[in-house]
């Protein structure tokens, strides 16, 4: 019996159910969870979503955005209550617990069923079922992938609909990246049959910019942006200053990474930013360099191969100066990189 059969199974009478998602959740992490929400609520489980922290505000039209747990802050006992008495805890879009930070401890120690879904590198194994492939371009195609393998796509509607086509599309950077293949066109064109409004989700999420997001930008191009051609590399360094100037909100630096590799010629970008209790930094790159391999080897990160993320107990100079320093071990692996990459 396959492994879409047993959970079938153990979802055919109502379960108590949690359904988490990685720290700082973007669109494929919460959409993901709030459409597979919505899908077992139809079922008749009870289902609660729980994220470890806070999102960006221009996510917060999601459906069923009103009934998200935030874990930091006053709602952790209720939290650890809810996954105390869970059946089976969901985990969509991360592959390791310390991506849930304290919850991670509290998911381990369940006696729930835990079920990943899940497209990044190197899982670790915690999970009774897992639903993974690097392949996916994004967490909400292996979502509706699994309504549609149980047999219940006649389940997703508007609401789920235009959650995964909002994980979709800004997973593959607007249907760009790499990983959007054949497949996730046929999945698109089949939730805009089910109901995705596309327009409006490319404009709640991509226009719906406050204006002291829009100057953190200007500001962050003009100011705040360094290109070193010699390894094919540009990067933000972004202070706490910067972002305390600009009354920088959650997500606000969502996308920025981005900017710097659309430069021509650069094969790899990051952002590196200062928050104060840890720098976080952020990579992306084109072709056959992965920031994955560069995330986990020195910055206890990883991801992709072409997006990843990490994070120093550095302070904010020394952790830029540990970048930087980096790139000439790399510069060759840089300069030979091929620009044109597959899936």
């Amino acid at each position: 019996m396959s492994n879409l059969q047993v959970l079938k199974e153990f979802l055919s009478s109502p379960k108590n159910i949690v359904v988490t998602t990685h720290h700082k959740p973007d669109a494929d992490a919460l959409g993901s969870s709030l459409a597979l929400a919505e899908f077992l609520a139809k079922k008749n489980h009870q289902v609660k979503v729980i994220s470890p922290s806070d999102y960006p505000a221009f996510l917060e039209w999601m459906h069923g955005n009103e009934g998200v747990i935030i874990f930091e802050g006053n709602n952790q006992k209720l939290s650890e209550q809810l996954i105390a008495d869970a059946d089976i805890i969901f985990c969509l879009d991360f592959n390791s617990l310390d991506r849930i930070n304290q919850m991670g401890e509290l998911v381990a120690k369940s006696k729930a069923i835990k079920v990943v879904i899940d497209h990044h590198l190197e899982p670790e194994k915690f999970a009774d079922f897992e639903f993974l492939s690097l392949k996916a371009a994004a967490t909400a195609e292996l979502t509706y992938n699994l309504i549609r393998d149980m047999d219940e796509e006649h389940l997703i509607d508007e609401n789920i609909a235009n959650c995964l086509y909002a994980g979709i599309m800004t997973d593959t950077g607007g249907f760009k990246h790499p990983s959007t293949s054949k497949e996730v066109h046929l999945i698109t064109a089949k939730l805009i049959e089910l109901g995705a409004d596309v327009t409006l989700v490319a404009k709640l999420i991509y226009d719906n910019n406050t204006l002291d997001r829009l100057k953190f930008l200007g500001f962050a191009l003009s100011e705040r942006l360094t290109v070193l051609e010699q390894y094919k590399t540009a990067y933000f360094a972004i202070s706490a200053a910067d972002l305390k100037r600009f009354n920088s909100q959650t997500g606000d630096t969502e996308g920025l990474v981005n900017y710097a590799l659309s430069i021509k010629g650069v094969v790899m970008a990051a952002v590196i930013i200062d928050r104060v209790v840890t720098v976080k930094l952020s990579f992306r790159s084109i072709g056959n360099f992965s920031v994955n391999d560069l995330a986990r080897e020195h910055f206890q990160g990883g991801g992709h191969k072409n997006a990843a993320g990490g994070k120093s107990s550095l302070s904010f100079e020394e952790t830029v100066s540990k970048f930087t320093t980096l790139l000439s071990s790399y510069q060759e692996q840089l300069n030979n990189t091929l620009i044109v990459s597959t899936p």
